[in-house]
């Protein structure tokens, strides 16, 4: 319910940036000019590779030789590799046509 009814004093006013929805805390991407991705390989034919992912996928990176690290490109995978939502075909509703064709109502036929 609402406070304009049993409420007596003040309200505090929302901050404007709370209530538009307004992330003020975001982080940059890694992958830009901003922040850029830094990658180890142990070859320079694997930092080649490394160097033609991050152009086909307009990134900016560091790739750095070093034999004696271990390989780090997990970040790079972790941005191309991102997950993405599964979505599913609607139901019709009851009382639409049934979609199998019949010209009958959805309960009717297939519900």
């Amino acid at each position: 319910m609402s406070d304009k009814f049993f409420f007596k004093g003040r309200k505090t006013p929302k901050p404007k940036h709370e209530s538009y929805g307004y992330n003020t805390k975001r982080a940059a991407k890694l992958g830009t000019e901003v922040n850029p991705l830094v990658l180890t390989v142990q070859t320079e034919d694997r930092q080649v590779e490394i160097i033609k992912l991050l152009d086909d996928n307009q990134l900016l990176g560091q790739v750095t030789i070093d034999a004696s690290l271990e390989e780090n490109v997990f970040d790079l995978m972790g941005i191309l590799n991102k997950p993405t939502t599964t979505r599913f075909e609607k139901l019709p509703n009851r009382n639409e046509p049934c979609p199998c064709g019949s010209s009958k109502k959805y309960k009717k036929c297939c519900g």
